[in-house]
């Protein structure tokens, strides 16, 4: 799990070579009236979600993890506190990985939270299981999903 500024994203370039086109679409001059839903930027390879989910407690939240993608999770609106816990110290199978939605779920307890405010980042790789839209009220998201390979 990386932590950082929105602003400071182009200095990951170099984790992933599918980052260049991720990172050129975060740093939209209109990223924070795009409409809600899918937003294609590179095919399968790099894409992103918009998102207003309504955050939900702590209690109850769900750990989550992927294979083949990582997420650039960018709050625009909101705290989002996300939860995390290392793929590995995960025991407590919820839901068994699916490929064609790229998801498992985990009820094992969250290691940490941190709040995730407007114009910060959090990168998820596949190692990181995650507990995102955690807080209250309604969150503006953008998450961009990128291709591990």
């Amino acid at each position: 799990m990386i932590i950082d500024t929105l602003g400071r994203l182009p200095g990951y370039q170099k984790l992933n070579s599918h980052f260049k086109k991720a990172i050129a679409f975060l740093g939209r001059k209109d990223l924070a009236t795009l409409a809600d839903g899918r937003h294609e930027i590179d095919g399968d390879r790099v894409y992103a979600m918009v998102m207003h989910p309504a955050a939900r407690p702590k209690e109850g939240a769900k750990l989550e993890a992927h294979r083949r993608y990582i997420d650039i999770q960018v709050v625009l609106a909101g705290t989002d506190n996300m939860g995390w816990r290392a793929v590995e110290e995960c025991r407590d199978v919820e839901q068994a990985y699916a490929a064609d939605k790229d998801c498992m779920l985990f009820r094992d307890p969250v290691t940490m939270w941190v709040p995730i405010s407007s114009g910060m980042m959090a990168i998820f790789l596949p190692e990181d299981a995650h507990a995102p839209s955690v807080g209250a009220g309604i969150l503006h998201k953008v998450v961009v999903k990128v291709l591990v390979a």
